[in-house]
Order: C-alpha cells, then sequence, then structure tokens
C-alpha cells in the first residue's frame, strides 16, 4: 500500500514556475514509476510526466516538454514536477500516481494523491 500527498499548488502568473511536491508514505517506495497527471475542468484526466522507479528514465507530455520536469528523491520518499513557462492552458488538478511500470495511462496507475490545484493566469 503506498499512500500518496501532493503540495506546491498554487495561484501564478504565465510565464512563472511552481514546484509540486509528492510524498509517499511506505518502505516501497523506491519500486514504484511515479507519474503526474492533470484534470482540468470539463476536461479528462491526463498524462503530464513520469519517471522510473530509480530514476533513469522520463517521459513527458508534448504539451509540457522543456518547460516541465519530473525527478524524484528516494531517500525522502518524494517526487518532484518543476514547472517553468507556466501558460494559462496548464490550469488544472494536478495529480501523483504510482504504478509497478513506468507507463503514460492513468488506468495502469495503482494508488493516487488526493490532488493540488494549479491556477495560472494571464
Amino acid at each position: 500500500q503506498v499512500q500518496l500527498v501532493e503540495s506546491g499548488g498554487g495561484l501564478v502568473q504565465a510565464g512563472g514556475s511552481l514546484r509540486l511536491f509528492c510524498k509517499a508514505s511506505g518502505r516501497t517506495f523506491s519500486h514504484y514509476a511515479m507519474g503526474w497527471f492533470r484534470q482540468a475542468p470539463g476536461k479528462e484526466r491526463g498524462f503530464v510526466a513520469a519517471i522510473s522507479e530509480i530514476g533513469a528514465s522520463t517521459n513527458y507530455a508534448d504539451s509540457v516538454k522543456g518547460r516541465f520536469t519530473i525527478s524524484r528523491d528516494n531517500a525522502k520518499n518524494t517526487v518532484y514536477l518543476q514547472m517553468n513557462s507556466l501558460k494559462p492552458d496548464d490550469t488544472a488538478v494536478y495529480y501523483c500516481a504510482a504504478s509497478r511500470i513506468m507507463i503514460t495511462t492513468s488506468s495502469g496507475y495503482n494508488y493516487w494523491g488526493q490532488g493540488t490545484q494549479v491556477t495560472v493566469s494571464s
């Protein structure tokens, strides 16, 4: 069992930056690939970024490549999402999730956090 808690969301102007945090409980954090997803009002939850169990591999949605960076610190049971050059279209609730394999589809993730709101004003 893995419990995930996100933090770091907030209100930022377009062009600004935010860093999201996802703290995991349990002793097996390093056994899981981690992903970030987001859901805007009226839209389906979509893939943002993923990182492998030890951080050797990452994957990004085309819409965030070059602006967002996913990383993890297994000693701290934490995964991060650094978001730069934010746009109003990035406004959404951001969720972190844990999976046994690094994939981009939400259905493959077993554990989810409660989400953190990111709002980008124009």
